[in-house]
């Protein structure tokens, strides 16, 4: 008689997947009391990690996992994390140079041979900050200062590429943090409230976030999708060889701005591919490595990116957080015309990139 082949059970985890993880709002100062837990902000992919036994998924911000991405984070993972638990935590990709967001954003592609390729060039790392889940455990109500401890303990002999965020309850040394990481490719400082509880999807926490100003060049702008207005302006400086670089986008109007500013570029559209330094972008079908304007990519989703160009005669001064390579990170806003500033005068040499030089105190070789 055959012997009946028995598979053991393996109990759910007490928080399951998909979970929307916490998250942070933008403060403008530090706050006053001591009553918070400062930690860097990670410029990656927020990534909640369930394991289970031998079972590993990488949860991503907007639910979906990311386990065909990155292959070489699941052994380490599986190895090093406690048998049972749910770990909050940050995807990046560190380099000599500090985190690079670019290279991050490679890894989603649907060629499963350029993933691995890729995870094999560039390998990823993964920064834990919060623990969830311990063994048959929820820890979401727990608050956070007894989460870092146990979080600490399950972590206490992690190696590369696995992390634990380095935090501290001192002010001081949160805003040391906000002015030194930067030029490693951070993104800020967070403030975490040291009896909060874990709340998914709720901003609970804070963020500090570096803000500037630089005066750039409007070379171009699209509509908004209510055909309204101006959606948003293409922004340009030059390089050292006199070269109008696309360094980004200024959005975020009102409705009322919106119908301004068309009224404002109109007089800069007559003839305005004569000579523009972008008009070989127009109409481009193909995904250029320096990003042109106008093209198609695999983050735009099939969501339109034409663009009406304008003679580049026009400068704007907007504020910035962060720059990404020779592009603002994340959107720019407008703050006001520069009438007195001659377009060519816009050039990089006015953005202030700290140099990147600490990375090394976290990610160690």
């Amino acid at each position: 008689m055959r012997e009946a082949h028995v598979v053991a059970e393996v109990s759910p985890l007490p928080v399951t997947s998909p979970l929307k993880p916490m998250l942070a709002k933008v403060i403008e100062k530090f706050p006053d009391d001591d009553t918070f837990f400062y930690e860097p902000k990670w410029d990656g992919f927020r990534c909640v990690v369930f394991k289970n036994g031998a079972d590993v998924e990488l949860g991503s911000r907007n639910e979906r996992p990311l386990n065909r991405y990155f292959p070489e984070l699941l052994e380490p993972l599986r190895i090093q994390l406690p048998d049972r638990c749910v770990v909050d935590g940050e995807i990046v990709m560190p380099s000599p140079n500090g985190l690079d967001f670019d290279a991050l954003q490679q890894r989603i592609h649907p060629a499963e041979s350029r993933v691995n390729r890729l995870a094999a060039e560039t390998p990823a790392s993964f920064v834990a900050f919060d623990i969830l889940a311990l063994g048959a455990d929820d820890l979401m109500n727990t608050p956070l200062r007894e989460r870092r401890e146990v979080l600490e303990r399950s972590l206490s002999g992690a190696t590369p590429p696995l992390y634990l965020t380095p935090t501290s309850t001192s002010r001081e040394i949160g805003e040391d943090w906000f002015s030194r990481f930067e030029g490693a490719g951070l993104d800020g400082v967070i403030a975490k409230p040291v009896d909060g509880v874990y709340e998914p999807d709720k901003r609970r926490w804070f963020k500090l976030k570096p803000r500037r100003t630089a005066d750039c060049v409007v070379a171009g702008f699209r509509w908004h999708k209510a055909r309204d207005g101006v959606g948003s302006m293409m922004l340009g400086l030059h390089d050292d060889e006199g070269t109008l670089c696309h360094v980004g986008v200024c959005t975020s109007f009102s409705a009322k701005r919106r119908g301004e500013l068309v009224d404002e570029l109109d007089p800069y559209r007559e003839n305005a591919f004569d000579g523009h330094p972008w008009r070989d972008w127009a109409g481009a079908e193909t995904h250029s490595k320096k990003r042109t304007p106008g093209t198609q990519s695999r983050w735009s989703a099939g969501k339109s990116t034409a663009w009406e160009p304008v003679r580049p005669e026009l400068v704007v001064e907007v504020i910035y957080d962060q720059l990404q390579g020779t592009r603002f990170r994340h959107s720019a806003r407008f703050v006001t015309w520069r009438h007195d500033r001659d377009p060519k005068s816009c050039t990089y040499d006015q953005l202030i990139v700290a140099p990147a030089r600490e990375l090394g105190e976290i990610f160690t070789s």
